[in-house]
């Protein structure tokens, strides 16, 4: 681990973003020409004085999650995030989960929807990064290893993860995630991740085991969701998928049908936001890294 270099190399990628770039307003009174520090503390939802430690060369060794929201949050390419993990000591190898390296390109596209829930996940279904709708139609990502960061996993071994739909709407769900979850284990060559979930999802769920034995295989590109809410109730939404170019990342993006009653539901949800939240999932005081940016 080279801290110096590390406070260095955050220092420069800070300095050369503009507030545009990452959706943030911009003032003609800016004493600095890239982000302000504070402005990186909040896109990469890490407290502002662990950050500032950080480019002062202090401090404890940061997460692979942390590295990753600060990836994110700096756009930075592959090479540049690879070596900002060498720098901190970690491995770059993570293509899972919340330390998945997203691209700047599909960043930049989830920062321009500000009033439509929208969220980057990957192939497994693992949530990397929410916008502020996202969080608040759906709740932020359930803290979780392995491979419980999948909700495809979760949704077979974890019946609380069903509460999401009316129970009415499981079956097809099911079926639709096994499917797709095919096609992505094929895409990734059958590797060591993805057919080992496979194999434990076999042995815990009869359901799963009887859907992936039918053979079927279908990307979800696009599907029509009803979606529980606790305060807003059932939301009848469209759900649209934009892939990365390898397939393996995908931004998804929920919006109202026109003339349906989910219009009005979903221009409350901006009102309402994430108020409804506890605190602790708020709560970076005494945390090196929260999990999911939340735009």
């Amino acid at each position: 681990m080279d801290l110096p270099e590390l406070g260095a190399f955050l220092q420069s990628r800070r300095a050369r973003i503009t507030p545009a770039e990452v959706g943030l307003p911009t003032s003609s009174r800016r004493r600095v020409p890239g982000l302000r520090r504070d402005e990186v503390a909040q896109l990469a939802g890490a407290s502002v004085d662990y950050y500032i430690e950080l480019e002062r060369a202090r401090g404890a060794q940061p997460s692979p999650q942390i590295l990753a929201a600060l990836a994110r949050a700096l756009r930075l390419d592959s090479d540049e995030r690879d070596h900002l993990f060498r720098l901190a000591g970690r491995e770059p190898a993570a293509e899972s989960g919340t330390a998945a390296h997203v691209q700047p390109a599909l960043l930049a596209l989830l920062d321009e929807l500000h009033a439509t829930p929208a969220q980057i996940i990957t192939d497994l279904h693992e949530t990397v990064v929410q916008n502020r709708l996202a969080v608040a139609l759906l709740g932020p990502p359930v803290p979780a290893e392995g491979h419980a960061t999948s909700f495809v996993y979760r949704w077979f071994t974890d019946p609380a993860s069903r509460t999401v739909y009316p129970a009415a709407d499981h079956p097809h769900h099911a079926k639709v995630m096994v499917s797709d979850l095919r096609a992505a284990v094929a895409r990734r060559d059958h590797d060591a991740r993805s057919r080992d979930m496979v194999a434990r999802l076999r042995r815990a769920s009869a359901e799963f085991a009887e859907l992936w034995d039918t053979g079927d295989v279908a990307v979800r590109r696009g599907d029509r969701k009803r979606i529980n809410h606790p305060t807003l109730g059932v939301l009848d939404v469209n759900c649209q998928n934009l892939f990365s170019e390898d397939g393996r990342q995908r931004l998804q993006f929920f919006t109202a049908p026109p003339g349906s009653p989910a219009v009005e539901q979903l221009r409350l949800l901006a009102v309402i936001g994430t108020q409804d939240l506890t605190d602790e999932h708020l709560d970076t005081t005494n945390s090196d890294h929260r999990h999911v940016r939340m735009l």
